[in-house]
């Protein structure tokens, strides 16, 4: 956690912030009716820094609204900064995940302007739409990744048995935040994700 003014916050003050921070955002966003404004919280990260939204929402727990922005910002850095393997996971995960693909609505076929723009989609819909739904999108989005990357992992392991393993885990801990995305999509449809 960075220090401010040479103190570092306490619990209950990183707590609060994270909440207060993530209601104004979301506030903000759906409030504005302004693509202009829509945009510029879509790409918040790229603005202020993924540094700078972990020290705000990263120790959140997933059933936060912080906590469920988070995971979303951070699914969009990743495919912003990884179009190419998201592409091929995605496509290799689809396969295997069919109502998830439908559900999470990527182009076909899914290059990685595709997921580029599916996940903008998401964060937008955060903002201009039925949160819930966007949350669920991400679930899924995440359901056909984990699936991919475990489908990949598996063409790995004759090759490097500890990346496969490695890649298992991750695709493992997709399945998780996909399941805590899940989660916070109920929380908000029964008015109880804060």
């Amino acid at each position: 956690m960075t220090k401010y003014a040479g103190v570092t916050p306490g619990p209950a003050e990183v707590t609060e912030v994270a909440h207060q921070s993530a209601a104004v955002v979301v506030g903000v966003g759906r409030t504005a009716h302004d693509p202009h404004v829509t945009a510029r919280l879509v790409a918040l990260v790229d603005e202020l820094g993924l540094d700078t939204i972990a020290d705000l929402w990263s120790v959140m727990p997933a059933g936060t609204l912080p906590g469920a922005l988070w995971r979303l910002y951070v699914l969009r850095e990743w495919v912003m900064r990884s179009p190419l393997t998201a592409s091929r996971e995605y496509a290799a995960g689809m396969r295997h995940t069919h109502v998830d693909h439908v559900v999470a609505g990527a182009a076909e076929p899914p290059g990685p302007g595709e997921l580029r723009a599916l996940v903008d989609d998401i964060l937008k819909r955060v903002y201009r739409g039925d949160l819930a739904v966007a949350l669920e999108r991400a679930a899924a989005f995440c359901r056909v990744i984990s699936s991919g990357r475990a489908d990949l992992a598996h063409d790995t392991d004759t090759l490097d048995p500890e990346q496969a393993h490695r890649e298992t885990e991750q695709a493992a801990n997709l399945l998780t935040t996909a399941e805590e995305l899940d989660s916070a999509a109920a929380a908000w449809r029964r008015g109880a994700l804060h």
